[in-house]
This record gives structure tokens, C-alpha cells and sequence, in this order.
């Protein structure tokens, strides 16, 4: 193993569990992932570098904007070298990010505006329908909510 790897990997996992809030469970996940990363040390104990505090910052900020775990590996793999974001590399994708972020709340904003009115199946069980389905005609476009999914 590289020295200077080892000596710059010097955050245990319970030091860095306990700093971002998160249980060790959940950093052997991330590993598992690809999302962080940690050496070993002679005692074959899991070592971290310092800028794993801000990889699972980004982590837990994104997750909480509902990006799944499978974006944030894509979005962090895209990185030179896959490295730590830094300040500029969050804008970026906090810029992209938000773009999806939006598009999830027009999406339960018009979710919103029909839930009183019909469960959007067209099932013409409603006499009062926002969405009244004569004929049938959404059963030839699938099965279940389809009127909620459309843009």
C-alpha cells in the first residue's frame, strides 16, 4: 500500500460516522456503492481520508433532494478522477440536481391538484370527474394512475 495513501488515510470509521451524523452501517454501504472509499491499516482497520466528511455531505444533501444513490455515483464518477466535489463542482450539480428537483415538484404539484377529484385511473366510478373517461378510451394507454403521470 502507498505511504503517503496510508498516512493521508488517517479518520476511523467511527470518528467519521459520528462527524457526519451517520451510522458505520451506513459507511460500509456507501463502500459497497463505490459512493466512498477507505484503505486499511496494518490492523486492517478501515482508514479515510479527510475529504470523505465532504463526499457524504454531498451524499446525504443530495439524498435529501430525493437523488437517488445510483445518480450521486454517476454524478460523483464523472469527477476528474472521481474526486471530492469542491465548491464550484456543487454548483454544478446542485444546477443540475435542481432541474430534477423541479421537475419532482410539478410533478407533485399536479398530483396535488387532482387528488381530490379522481385517483386518475378513469375508472368512471366518480359522477363528478376532473378527468371523466368516456369509453374507457385510458384503459389502451396502460393500467393504473395513468392521467397522473402525464406532464
Amino acid at each position: 500500500m502507498d505511504k503517503v495513501v496510508l498516512e493521508d488515510a488517517n479518520l476511523s470509521v467511527g470518528y467519521v460516522a459520528k462527524r457526519c451524523d451517520v451510522k458505520v452501517s451506513t459507511l460500509h454501504f456507501y463502500e459497497t456503492k463505490g459512493l466512498i472509499r477507505s484503505w486499511r491499516n496494518l490492523g486492517n482497520q478501515r482508514r479515510y481520508k479527510r475529504d470523505v466528511l465532504r463526499r457524504i455531505a454531498v451524499i446525504k444533501a443530495a439524498q435529501k433532494i430525493g437523488i437517488s444513490l445510483d445518480e450521486i455515483k454517476v454524478t460523483l464518477q464523472s469527477l476528474p478522477n472521481e474526486r471530492t466535489p469542491t465548491k464550484e463542482d456543487w454548483h454544478t450539480l446542485a444546477k443540475n440536481w435542481r432541474i430534477q428537483l423541479e421537475q419532482r415538484i410539478a410533478y407533485l404539484n399536479r398530483l396535488n391538484d387532482m387528488v381530490d377529484g379522481c385517483i386518475g385511473c378513469g375508472c368512471l366510478s366518480m359522477s363528478n370527474c376532473p378527468m371523466y373517461n368516456p369509453d374507457d378510451v385510458l384503459g389502451e394507454q396502460g393500467v393504473g394512475a395513468v392521467l397522473l403521470d402525464r406532464e
